[in-house]
């Protein structure tokens, strides 16, 4: 069993591995599991050492959230999941229905509702779901500009004077240890941090061996205000570890090219790409964790497996050389390796 280190979030004295269990995929994200199957992938997780578990009500519509508690209730774990949507019933779909990315979700239809009122419904409502397991972290899911477009105003204002005062008042009451967001752009971390005190930022895709838009401004920044990131997304959709979607979508001919570029150095290191894109966010200062979607026992075996390969150093200055990273980028100390 992996022993992942752990790092404390801000100043709550909360501690999470380096590694987390993203559920999104037991909420059938692209394709139907059944429920032996999350089942048994999430207890293959538990019993590897994993014990950080994201989830949120977006993930299949509360699937996700219910597996997750079925699995993991009594157990010693950290937990998040999110609000800012909110769940209500709907007429049952036809069996292979796909929903906003999920297969054979459950019979409801989510709301984007970030005021008080609906923060403290979603979180109640996810309690419920998960069986009554306690939630760790809380975060506010899908702001942001690129998400809601038109309406981003509109739901930024519900949350600054609404949802974010919940979030407050549940940790505050003790009922969560930290709060944060939950996104995939790191600009409206930046606009809230002017406005509000989080504590942690799940950001998804913008801080990867492809991508590090975050680098300059965004994860300096929170170093001075001491708010820790979890990095999710890691393998941006999937181009990072064999697949073809990138941001959720088929890659570009520019990324591909990237990619391949990226894999030429790791091949030349006999390391697997996989591994060095698992490892690479890992190094900054800002970042306490990864979160990675894993959809099988095979899988969990494998992103542990990259979790621990070494990386030898020679790896990480060649990718600088080529300016495949920035100069600037810190990078994994060597032939590190976990136990």
């Amino acid at each position: 069993m992996t022993r992942f280190p752990r790092t404390s979030i801000g100043s709550t004295g909360l501690a999470v591995p380096a590694l987390g269990f993203g559920a999104a995929s037991v909420g059938n994200l692209y394709r139907a599991m059944s429920d032996a199957a999350a089942r048994e992938t999430l207890q293959c997780a538990l019993d590897q050492g994993i014990a950080l578990f994201d989830t949120a009500p977006h993930y299949g519509q509360g699937l996700s959230e219910r597996r997750v508690g079925a699995v993991i209730s009594g157990h010693d774990v950290v937990l998040s999941t999110k609000v800012g949507r909110v769940l209500k019933p709907t007429t049952p779909h036809d069996r292979g229905t796909e929903r906003y990315g999920f297969i054979d979700g459950d019979p409801y239809e989510p709301e984007f509702d970030y005021s008080y009122d609906g923060v403290m419904r979603a979180f109640n409502d996810s309690r419920h779901r998960l069986g009554g397991a306690p939630v760790d972290i809380l975060l506010a899911h899908d702001l942001g500009e690129v998400t809601h477009g038109d309406a981003h105003a509109h739901h930024l204002k519900a949350f600054l004077d609404g949802g974010y005062h919940a979030m407050r008042a549940l940790k505050d009451g003790g009922q969560i240890r930290a709060i944060g967001l939950g996104v995939n752009e790191w600009q409206i971390c930046e606009e809230i941090l002017g406005h509000a005190d989080i504590d942690v930022v799940l950001l998804a895709g913008r801080y990867t061996l492809l991508e590090q838009t975050a680098l300059s401004s965004f994860l300096p920044l929170c170093e001075r205000r001491g708010v820790s990131v979890l990095a999710a997304g890691v393998f941006n959709s999937g181009i990072l570890s064999g697949g073809t979607a990138y941001n959720y979508a088929p890659a570009p001919e520019t990324v591909r090219s990237r990619v391949q570029a990226l894999k030429a150095v790791c091949d030349s290191h006999n390391v697997p790409l996989a591994a060095v894109a698992l490892q690479f966010p890992l190094a900054h200062p800002a970042i306490a964790g990864a979160i990675v979607g894993m959809a099988s026992p095979a899988e969990v075996t494998q992103n542990i497996d990259w979790f621990n390969r070494s990386i030898p150093a020679g790896l990480w200055s060649d990718l600088k050389a080529e300016t495949l990273l920035p100069d600037d980028a810190p990078t994994p100390a060597p032939e590190k390796v976990h136990t």
